[in-house]
């Protein structure tokens, strides 16, 4: 090879007098498969912003779904089988909106579309578990308002004095079961006493001891492991209101702390206090077998 052949070689680009031009993609100059039918680059289009979703509709296997009855795959089972209505009329399209005032029954039963939400409290002393108070006195209910947007109630009652587990639910069925007497949901309270207590006055409690012309029967009762006299904890299943303080008073004995370590099979492990958690589904279900 020459070298003149050899330079012309070399020659790569228009400035330099050569054959090889870069390949452009500016407007007018696109590759002919991506032209328009006048030969221009095509300009790209601006999708449509989406138009915000109605807060006050919701699909029916939705609706359906969040009032507990089933999930919303086996909600779509029900509405294709015509066992959903809405406004009394029987629904069976998939996709179906509702709005919340409609009324929605599955097999002729009224449902509530809200969503049904568990919250476990660890309530610290001096927070009264009623929603509001006269006298100023701060709230447990305010300990979880991050947890829902929704109005969740308490269920049963505490005292301020006392510490531990309260649940919250806006699950009304589920608070109605719970609050039943014939339930007899196991609670055991960690209690401590102004002196210590005696041992002829635990057996009268593990006996069964009058209070207000009423018998209360424990399911269990025993000194602390480890600690004084003072301490001891308490199992029951009664509904009564305050009557684990009620017990002691009966018996000349002051509760100078109590603490509600288990409540209907809830515990506070690694729940420390002033602090909530969601239930677990399992949780869940175990409360829903009470009956």
């Amino acid at each position: 090879m020459s070298r003149s052949e050899s330079n012309n070689d070399k020659k790569a680009s228009g400035r330099q007098g050569g054959n090889f031009k870069k390949k452009s993609h500016a407007r007018g100059n696109a590759p002919l498969g991506k032209r328009n039918a006048r030969g221009n680059a095509p300009i790209e289009k601006k999708e449509a912003p989406k138009r915000p979703s109605d807060p006050n509709t919701m699909r029916l296997n939705r609706y359906v779904a969040n009032s507990g009855v089933c999930s919303r795959r086996d909600a779509d089972i029900y509405i294709s089988a015509g066992s959903v209505t809405v406004n009394g009329k029987p629904i069976t399209e998939m996709g179906f909106k509702v709005k919340l005032t409609d009324e929605v029954k599955f097999d002729g039963r009224l449902l509530n579309p809200e969503k049904r939400e568990y919250v476990l409290l660890n309530k610290p002393k001096d927070f009264v578990t009623s929603s509001k108070d006269e006298r100023g006195r701060r709230t447990a209910a305010s300990l979880i308002s991050s947890a829902s947007k929704s109005k969740l109630s308490i269920v049963g009652k505490m005292d301020n004095l006392t510490t531990g587990l309260v649940l919250f639910t806006n699950d009304g069925e589920l608070t109605k079961r719970l609050t039943t007497p014939k339930n007899g949901l196991r609670k055991i309270f960690h209690v401590e006493l102004n002196k210590n207590l005696r041992g002829e006055d635990l057996l009268k409690i593990k006996e069964g001891i009058m209070v207000d012309e009423s018998i209360v029967r424990v399911d269990d009762i025993s000194f602390i492991e480890n600690a004084s006299k003072k301490e001891v904890g308490i199992e029951l299943k009664s509904t009564r209101n305050n009557i684990v303080r009620r017990i002691f008073e009966q018996l000349e004995y002051e509760v100078v702390k109590m603490d509600r370590v288990v409540y209907a099979g809830l515990t506070k492990k690694d729940l420390p206090r002033g602090h909530w958690r969601y239930l677990t589904e399992q949780e869940i279900i175990n409360l829903g077998m009470i009956r």
